[in-house]
């Protein structure tokens, strides 16, 4: 979807105040749409992970894509959810704020199988939805260093990518001044990949740009990822931390993919094979909800994975990850009533997480 460049550049800019300043001139000068009661997407990535928008960018383009609700779920970062909550007050856009973590599934009957990663068998992506604002700073002082491991594995990538590519890449010079690190925000396997595709093909625009780090995401990584381990704890021990900060922590159901809506996964086999043990081992561990992103999976996926957490008494919550510029925070298949349950599902969320109790 096209944006506006120009727009999305001053929503971008500067220190938080200096975008939300942006955001009210913006949503002073737009006429937006109705709010469709039907479009929700609990799943949206900021520049706070590896994204084209701020979170006052984000909530400026999911209004006015006629979003009712919006979520913020940055990787291993939640220092976008201020500004996110701030930017929603502005644009009279009801928030949710989470973030995307990877666990390590030792200890558990799943340990060392594949998931939903792509990348690595496990170790699994859990999403912690619908915190409660007062805890944001728990959540910031645990995933700190967690960071600073990760991009210890960065670095070790980095060279890794240097010797394939035949590129001199400095992670200080070229890699961190893509990302909001120095902000507390996450410097992903993207980030990598931006800095590889500015070294080898610069002036590209934006979409071009976003097109080819999606095609390295896919094509390149796998030869030069590093499994990753100390910034990974263990689900068991999240599970608790979790339980202490209050949120609503949800397993990211993925599916066999056979072939990527967003062109950066390969055909791949996941958790189809074992579902039900996976959902037997998520209730022993008390997680409670299961999220999913309707556009990307069959419809015989989607009823049998409704059908276990119906069975299990599991919430289903809905959101399809924004990082690219092309995508539409529009989720389309909201429009189905199949899908009522997930548009209800956001609102507890909201209710949650202002200190309201799930019905």
């Amino acid at each position: 979807m096209r944006r506006d460049e120009a727009l999305l550049r001053r929503l971008n800019a500067g220190s938080r105040e200096d975008r939300l300043a942006a955001l009210r001139q913006a949503v002073a000068d737009t006429n937006f749409p109705p709010a469709d009661p039907r479009y929700i997407n609990n799943h949206i990535h900021t520049s706070y992970s590896f994204s084209p928008y701020s979170p006052a960018a984000a909530v400026y383009f999911a209004r006015l894509e006629g979003l009712c609700t919006a979520g913020l779920v940055d990787h291993d970062s939640i220092s976008g959810a201020e500004e996110f909550l701030a930017a929603g007050k502005i644009a009279g856009l009801p928030v949710t704020i989470g973030i995307e973590a990877r666990v390590s599934l030792e200890g558990t009957p799943l340990a060392g199988r594949r998931t939903n990663n792509p990348d690595q068998a496990g170790v699994s992506y859990m999403v912690l939805h619908a915190l409660p604002h007062a805890n944001i700073p728990m959540v910031a002082d645990y995933f700190a260093p967690l960071r600073v491991y990760r991009n210890q594995r960065n670095q070790r990538m980095l060279r890794r990518i240097n010797q394939l590519a035949g590129t001199r890449l400095d992670f200080e010079r070229d890699v961190l001044p893509l990302s909001r690190y120095h902000e507390g925000g996450s410097v992903t396997e993207r980030h990598l990949m931006q800095a590889l595709a500015r070294a080898t093909q610069p002036g590209l625009s934006m979409l071009d740009e976003y097109d080819l780090i999606g095609r390295l995401k896919k094509d390149f990584i796998p030869k030069v990822y590093i499994d990753a381990a100390e910034e990974c704890p263990r689900l068991s021990d999240y599970v608790r931390f979790c339980g202490r900060a209050g949120g609503i922590l949800a397993y990211p159901y993925l599916g066999d993919v056979t072939q990527s809506v967003t062109g950066d996964k390969r055909a791949q086999a996941f958790e189809d094979a074992y579902l039900e043990e996976l959902f037997e081992v998520l209730v022993d561990l008390g997680i409670s909800a299961v999220t999913y992103m309707p556009t990307r999976n069959t419809q015989a996926q989607l009823d049998r994975l409704r059908a276990l957490c119906q069975r299990h008494g599991m919430m289903q919550i809905s959101g399809e990850d924004i990082n690219s510029p092309r995508q539409s925070f529009v989720i389309k298949k909201m429009e189905d009533p199949q899908f009522q349950n997930l548009i209800d599902s956001t609102w507890q969320l909201i209710k949650h997480e202002n200190g309201g109790s799930l019905t």
